[in-house]
Parts: C-alpha cells; structure tokens; sequence
C-alpha cells in the first residue's frame, strides 16, 4: 500500500513556495505552465557549470564526467518514461522542437495522398508540427472531434485513421481541460493500420506515471519543465525507427543513437537539472524502503501524486461548482477525477477570462488565462476569442490552498 504524501516535507525542497505576500504564501496554480523546481535541481545545474563543465566526447576529466552524466540522465529519463533503451532518449530544446524535426524527418517517407492524424484536443504544438509537414508532402490531414465534454470522439478516430494514415499524433492528456485521453486505444487503431503513433505527455508527465511499452506508442515527448526540472526538452523513440530514419545533421556527428538525433552541443546542464528532476520524484518513491529499484519507486511516487492529486481536483470541482455563473470546461463530476488530470479550467459569466486572472494575481493567486495553445480545442468548445480561465495543480499544493482559492473566487464574483 503506497503511503500518502508528506505535502509539508515535500514543500521544503521547493525554495520558490516560499514567496510572500504580505502575510500569506503566494498560491500556484499555474504549473500547466510550468512547475516550481526543487533546490537539488537547481544544485545539480550549479555543480555541473562550476566543476564539471566541458563539451562531451573529450579524454580528460570533465568531458569524461560529462558523458557519464548524459548517459545517467538518459538511463534515468528511460525508466521515467519506461523505455527499454537509454538510446532511445532524446535531448533537446523543448518538446515543440523536437516535435518539428521528428515530423520533418518523418515527411520524407510520406507520400501524396496519404494521411496524418491529429486531434482538435491537443496542444498546438502536437499539431502544426504534422500538418506542416503533411502540407509539404502532399498528404491531407484528418482531425478527431470532441465531445462537448472535451473527450476525445472514438468512433471519430476510428472513421479516421484508415489504411491511408501514415502517423497519429495524440496527446496523453489536454492542457486546457485536463482530460486523460485514450492513448492506448488510439495507439492500437493506428497499429491495426499500418500506422505510427506519436504522443504529447507533456502536461501527463508531472501527474501520473508513464509507460510508453503500456501505451503502445512509437514516439513520446515531453518537457522537464513540466515536471521540476529545467527547460530540456525529452524525446523518446524506439530504436528501430531512430535508426532506419533519416536526420538532419552536421556530417561529424553521431550516425547512429540518440546523438544522431541531437543537433548541436547539448544543453548538459540542463540535462543535469533534468536527471535531478527524475532523482527528486524517485525520492518520494522511495520512502521508508530505499532497496526498491527506480522504475519501482516511480511506480510509488506516481501513485501517492495520483491520490493527492485527485483529492484536491475533487475538492475544486465541488466548490467551483457552488460559484454562480461559471462554465467548466470538461469533465465537472467529482467522482470522474481519474478521468483527469488537476487542471480546471472555466469560463465565467461576469468577467472575461483575462481580467479575472488579473484579480486573482493582484490576490497574489498564480493562474493563467486564454486557450494555452489549445487552440483547436478551444475553438470546438467555442471558447475563442478569450478562452478560459486556468487552474493548474501539482503535488505540492494543498487543501488550504483550493479552499483560499474558492473564498477568493467566490469573494470576486
């Protein structure tokens, strides 16, 4: 049985909860956007520049500890996403970066008349990427629908991907309306076609566990950002298809790995930040019991953040529920918070989204307002031109938090 989170402990690591204003703690409830980073990040980043700092590939000592530190963030990046092969991990910029070279890699085995899939519930960024690169290769591109509850359209997605669908790209779950999507059904639908999948786990990455081998996917991206680490950028691939691809790249560079995939010198302090990011929630894993391997601790950590997690969803839904003229958006019921994840966004009746995250920042309440780069979704839910207005909650959040957050709201309308 996985012990529940020690919120208070956990806040220590994070030097960023510590902002006041006036007599109480700022309240963040925008890690959609970001999540605070916890101070053995921030030292793992500082070690690295001060002491270890070299390009990779040398035979003196901190080239050497460099690339003893890419492959343990690698290994480490593996077991967060639960993949087989470290050289399946793939660093770079952000996940929008990544996404656009993969899809133009990709574009080059594609032929006119075929067909990509994307959904109107993703992140523009798991979205432009593919229809671009199926505009310069002739192919059309199909859209999965939603459902006025923002869920994605099944039966959709099956009239869709068909014996012509090169690739589906899908998200693991919306960043504006916090729904879990049906990665691995949707996985399947593309496999019994010939097709490849490619999943956006960016806003899954800090709330529940990854299993790429589960999911049945063929590609995976996502951001440390996300999940209190630094601005790095993770793709995972199977090696097979990092291998029989074509990259762009300069001609000295690895022909081979995931350095084949890496353009230029890498970010290796920020991979140093995000290995300590993967550390610190392997951590929490750990508990009591410091045999249990990586992948087993993240098994732990994820499933005492899954409950901490869904209690205050829980919470918030039950008491925006109670505020006169507020449209949610997505899944509203309480008892379907794992359905979820702890991101509620909502529409309300008075002020436009934009003027109400104001209020609340001036209430000293991080939020944030708009589509968030949903812009398919928020456009089907005819959301446009202002959106919503966005609540974002990590593990580090806390009962009194929503509850402050409620009497705010409720206070405002």
């Amino acid at each position: 049985m996985t012990a529940p989170l020690d919120v208070t402990a956990l806040r220590r690591h994070f030097p960023g909860l510590l902002r006041r204003a006036g007599e109480r703690a700022a309240v963040f409830f925008d890690g959609p956007a970001g999540s605070q980073v916890p101070r053995a990040v921030a030292d793992a980043m500082q070690h690295y520049l001060l002491f270890d700092n070299a390009n990779h590939g040398g035979t003196f000592t901190t080239s050497r500890a460099t690339d003893a530190l890419v492959n343990a963030a690698r290994a480490a990046l593996a077991d967060f996403v639960g993949a087989d092969d470290p050289e399946e991990i793939v660093f770079g910029a952000n996940m929008t970066t990544l996404t656009f070279h993969l899809a133009r890699q990709l574009a080059r085995t594609w032929r006119a008349g075929e067909e990509i899939v994307v959904t109107d519930s993703d992140h523009d960024a798991n979205v432009m990427p593919w229809v671009l690169a199926a505009r310069d290769a002739g192919c059309h591109v199909q859209r999965i629908a939603v459902h006025p509850d923002a869920s994605l359209d099944l039966d959709d997605a099956r009239r869709k991907i068909t014996k012509k669908t090169r690739l589906v790209a899908v998200g693991a779950a919306s960043n504006l309306s916090g729904t879990i999507h049906p990665v691995a059904e949707i996985a399947a639908l593309a496999r019994a076609q010939g097709a490849l999948t490619f999943v956006d786990a960016v806003h899954f990455a800090p709330h529940l566990r990854i299993d790429v081998r589960s999911l049945g996917a063929d590609f995976l991206a996502c951001s440390a950002y996300k999940f209190f680490g630094p601005h790095v950028g993770v793709l995972w691939g199977r090696r097979v298809l990092l291998e029989e691809t074509a990259a762009d790249k300069v001609r000295p560079s690895a022909a081979h790995g995931a350095e084949k995939w890496q353009t230029g010198t890498a970010n290796f302090e920020g991979i140093a930040g995000a290995l300590a990011a993967v550390q610190y929630l392997e951590h929490i894993g750990h508990g009591a019991d410091s045999r249990s391997s990586r992948r087993e601790a993240l098994d732990a950590a994820f499933t005492a953040i899954a409950q901490h997690e869904q209690r205050l969803c829980a919470r918030l839904l039950t008491g925006l529920a109670t505020i006169p003229g507020l449209r949610l958006v997505g899944i509203a019921d309480p008892a379907r918070v794992q359905e979820r994840c702890p991101t509620v966004s909502f529409v309300p009746k008075r002020l436009v989204p934009g003027e109400l995250a104001t209020k609340l920042a001036e209430r000293h309440v991080h939020s944030w307002s708009g589509n968030s780069y949903a812009v398919a979704l928020s456009a089907a839910l005819g959301l446009e031109p202002h959106g919503v207005l966005r609540l974002g909650l990590l593990h580090y959040n806390t009962q009194e938090e929503v509850d402050h957050v409620l009497a705010v709201l409720r206070e405002i309308a």
